[in-house]
């Protein structure tokens, strides 16, 4: 196993012949996808991953500066790619992982044949003639909340992002990977990606991008997934799922994985 591979904690499953990669969000790690992963085997070759400062990885591997943007995460991606030789696949990304997928195919758009973009957002931040869903009022009370007591955070946020109760089984594997992180990190990551816009890239994408989206997602408003849908200038579908909460795949896996599957499978008709 590569220097890449092991930092990232790389997983390679499956026989097919076609490739997928499956990138998680903010505060989880690989195992979000462990609803989609065993209908993915036969037919593809699977590539799971941690991005890094995530639970799973070595705190002592996260370097501050380069992570204070979301295209040091994009350069991970494609060392990823380029150590196992990828030479073409079908990426879903999810939440700051769509993001993190836009970027990476702008950079080599031929190791992309599409992106699959569930529950991205190119900016968290309300602005002029776009809805984000926050103020920064709002985000400011956010970090102040990590910096003050993670643990009690993590049990706040874990349900509102999810949309469930402490009792559901997704809230409490989304509160477990949370916890996971380590404070200083996870508080980095979050400034990172609450700060960030990059809706000013998206008429660079040249990759075909299925956009889907839950129908009620604190992080990210419904109209959000339109806004992608007008802004990026390749072939872009978008579906909106009756599901709740920004991690759809672990808390409505019967609705999503069915909904991920076909978007996998199927192209873009004109």
């Amino acid at each position: 196993m590569g220097i890449v591979e092991e930092a990232h904690n790389v997983r390679v499953l499956g026989t097919g012949g076609k490739t997928i990669v499956l990138a998680h969000g903010f505060g989880t790690d690989q195992s979000v996808w462990k609803h989609l992963v065993p209908h993915l085997l036969n037919d593809y070759r699977v590539i799971l991953f941690d991005n890094m400062g995530s639970g799973p990885t070595n705190p002592d591997y996260f370097d501050f500066d380069r992570y204070t943007t979301l295209e040091g995460y994009a350069y991970d991606l494609l060392a990823i790619l380029e150590e196992l030789q990828v030479q073409s696949c079908i990426y879903v990304g999810h939440s700051v992982s769509g993001i993190i997928g836009v970027l990476a195919s702008i950079s080599r758009p031929d190791l992309f044949s599409k992106l699959v973009l569930l529950a991205a957002s190119p900016r968290y931040l309300n602005d002029v003639d776009y809805y984000g869903g926050f103020e920064q009022d709002e985000l400011d009370q956010l970090f102040d909340a990590m910096k003050s007591n993670y643990k009690a955070w993590c049990s706040g946020f874990a349900p509102l992002a999810v949309g469930g109760d402490m009792d559901s089984i997704a809230v409490q594997e989304f509160s477990r990977t949370l916890f996971n992180m380590r404070p200083d990190i996870a508080l980095s990551v979050a400034q990172t990606i609450f700060q960030s816009d990059f809706r000013d890239v998206l008429g660079l994408v040249s990759v075909p991008c299925h956009i889907l989206q839950s129908s009620k997602d604190l992080a990210v408003p419904v109209v959000v997934p339109e806004y992608l849908h007008r802004n990026i200038t390749s072939d872009t579908i978008v579906e909106v799922m009756p599901s709740d909460g920004h991690l759809p795949q672990l808390s409505s896996p019967d609705i999503v994985i069915p909904v991920l599957l076909r978007h996998i499978s199927h192209d873009i008709v004109a």
